[in-house]
Order: structure tokens, then sequence, then C-alpha cells
């Protein structure tokens, strides 16, 4: 194998996760190879978080500064009663979470983050991505990994020292990685939908949001039977809607048809104005949320590493699925590149070095779904913790999160 080829990096995807990791290892002097199945990149969903530890990195990989312009700095996380629209607590964002965290929290229109990724990868020279590709084998050698696609009915090949398997809830990486298996790992639903809504700010749902969320905040309204998550995208000029309920599964994808019913039965007992909101702001998508088993081990077969929710999709509920996958990408990065001549030595203390983030990630996502659908005794008890709790406490009840570093 070339000494070029031997140090190649083959990337499965190009999402968040795939072109984080390209740009990790380019900066770090690795050729990049990158196979994404889709002819077109589209970001799928609509809203994203990225809190501190994530925005760090991207500042980092210099891809905060083309992003910022197109992104809004929220003064807080607020969280309401989706009954009373009383206020329950309030998390300081904006500039003090940036002097506290070290790195702005940011909410953005998924798009905007994947352009910017894009654009820096576009001038990374050593970076070349492939569209179209379906990746349909693996090959592994004591020297290296051959990575198999399919480009328009044409193969293609590409040598490298390491396959990252970025390719999503859906990974086909997971499978290729154990072909043994005769059952691969899949993703599994949760049970959860999630209800997807983005309106122009100036419209009338956006003017009914303002009527009872904060323009410049992320807004959660909180309810036995959903939550509603609503923060502006596009420089303030649109508001992202996101609600989730109990559901039955409807796709293997992004998007799918589910019974607007589902979201209208769970908002009843809700505060009238926010009723409003919700008939306004529709047609609204549906989006299954599907989770992966963390248990199995992430590296396999001595030569790839799965990154971001092909290894351990998660729920949504601590916003958090993006910052994991940006996290694992640039770590995956630092320790090859700290102990490039053990490659499986390696692999294996930058799992040991993740899994237990991830897990506790998982965890404060679980906690946040149990706290935010309570109801009676539970909920008030709830309501009356968050009232006494001082907002700069709250905020350092994230410090383990939001203040990481590598």
């Amino acid at each position: 194998m070339a000494d070029a080829q031997s140090r190649q990096v083959i990337i499965a995807g190009a999402g968040i996760a795939g072109l984080t990791a390209a740009l990790a290892f380019a900066e770090r002097g690795y050729p990049v190879r990158i196979f994404e199945q889709a002819q077109r990149l589209e970001a799928a969903g609509a809203g994203i978080q990225l809190s501190p530890n994530a925005t760090r990195i991207l500042r980092e990989l210099g891809v905060l500064d083309a992003l910022l312009p197109n992104a809004v700095r929220p003064e807080a996380v607020v969280l309401k009663d989706a009954a009373t629209l009383g206020e329950l607590a309030r998390v300081p964002l904006g500039r003090a979470g940036e002097a506290r965290w070290g790195a702005p929290y940011l909410v953005a229109h998924r798009a905007d983050l994947q352009n910017a990724l894009m654009a820096r990868v576009a001038a990374m020279p050593d970076v070349h991505l492939t569209t179209g590709a379906r990746l349909d084998s693996v090959t592994i050698s004591s020297s290296g990994i051959t990575a198999a696609a399919d480009v328009g009915g044409r193969p293609v090949a590409a040598e490298g020292f390491l396959l990252v398997g970025a390719d999503g809830v859906w990974s086909s990486v997971r499978g290729l990685a154990d072909p043994a298996r005769t059952s691969p790992a899949k993703s599994h639903f949760s049970g959860e939908l999630a209800w997807r809504a983005t309106v122009s700010a100036d419209s009338p749902a956006g003017q009914a949001f303002a009527e009872i969320g904060a323009p410049d905040c992320v807004t959660t309204f909180l309810h036995p039977g959903f939550h509603m998550v609503a923060y502006p995208v596009s420089k303030g000029s649109a508001i992202n809607l996101v609600a989730f309920t109990r559901g039955e599964r409807i796709a293997e994808g992004w998007s799918g048809h589910a019974d607007p019913a589902i979201l209208a039965g769970a908002m009843r007992r809700t505060a009238p104005a926010l009723a409003r909101l919700a008939e306004l702001a529709g047609p609204w998508a549906a989006w299954p949320v599907h989770t992966v088993d963390q248990k199995p081990p992430w590296v396999r077969s001595g030569r790839i590493a799965l990154v971001g929710d092909a290894a351990h999709a998660m729920t949504p509920f601590a916003a958090q699925g993006a910052a994991m996958a940006i996290e694992d990408a640039a770590t995956l990065a630092d320790v090859m590149a700290a102990s490039p001549a053990d490659l499986a030595g390696s692999l294996q203390i930058w799992e040991g070095l993740r899994r237990p983030r991830v897990v506790r990630v998982a965890r404060r996502g679980a906690l946040n779904r149990l706290a935010w659908h309570a109801w009676g005794p539970v909920a008030l008890a709830r309501n009356l913790f968050l009232k006494m709790r001082a907002p700069e406490k709250l905020a350092a009840d994230l410090d383990w999160l939001y203040g990481w570093r590598a």
C-alpha cells in the first residue's frame, strides 16, 4: 500500500459526524476519503442546538466563524408549564454562559451547520468526498482496510488504515464491520415521535409563539403527555418547533406520516394559547425517534470505529446528539494522532474514554424526559424544586456537560 493510502482515513457518511471527523483528521495531516450514500447532501430535520462542548470543537476546526452569521445565541433555556404558561426555571446562556463554559451556546438550522462544515471541508485539499456512493463491503488485512462502494453502478475502492462509520442511526457499517453476525445490530424505535415545524417569525404562528415564549431563548413547555421545544433559527427569522409524544413506529427514515390526532390528543388540557400555536404551525412532520444499543463495541475488526448515531444514537432529550457526534469525531482523531503506531491500542483507548461520557449523557436525557412528562405529585415536586433552584445553580449543574474538554 502506498504511503498516502497507508495513512488514509476512509469515512462512511457526510453528515455532522462524518464531516467533523474528516476535518479533525485532515487538520492532523491525514488524507481523508468520504463516501456518502445520498446523491446530494441534505440536512435531516430542521433546528439544532449546539452547546459549548460542541461549539468549542467547531471553533478549533475553523467552522464556527462560518456558522455564526446564520446562528442565534439564545439568552437562556426557559422551562414553562404547558397548562399555565408559568415560568418554572431559567438556565442563563448568552454572554454569561459563554464566560462560564468558554464557548457559545448556539441554535441554528441544520442546513446552516452542514454548509459551514462543507465550506471548511472544501478548503482542505486532502479531503475527497464522493456522493451517491453505497458502501458494499470491506476487506481487512494486516496492512490496512479496503472499502468497496457502488457509485452509480460503477465499483470504486479506497484503501486506508482506518474506516470511520459515521453513517447514522441506520448505519450499514455496523453490519459490514461484523459480517459473522446473522443479525447485525439495528436501530430500535424508542416509542417516541418528534413532531417538527418551522415557521416564519413574522407569520401568525410566529406571532403566536412570541406571545407565550421568548424569541431570544430556548423555550420548553412541559406537560404529562408531551413536551415542546421552541427556539429561533436562521438569524432569528424563523422559529423551530419540535414536540415529543408517544406513538407507533411509522417509518425507517427521518420523516413519515402520522395521525395529527396523536399530537392534538397529547396536548389536551394545555393552555389555549399553546394549542393555538400548534394549530397555526401545522402541518407538522412526524419523525420517529430511533436509538442504537450502546452496549456492543464501537471498535470493530481492529480497523473500524463507529461514531455518533452509528455507535450510540440516543433520544434527543438532552439535546446532545450532534454534540456527542462532534466530540466522538474530534477525540478519535486526537487519540489516533497521539499514538499512530498502535492502531488497536489507540482505538481501545478512545472507546474507553468516550463510553462513560456517552452513557452519562444518555442517562441525563432519560432523566429529562421523566421530569418533563411528570404528572400529579411528581410534577408538583418538580415545579417546587425548579422554582427553588437559582439560575446560577442550574447552570452549575451543567458544568460537567457544557464545560467538557477533551
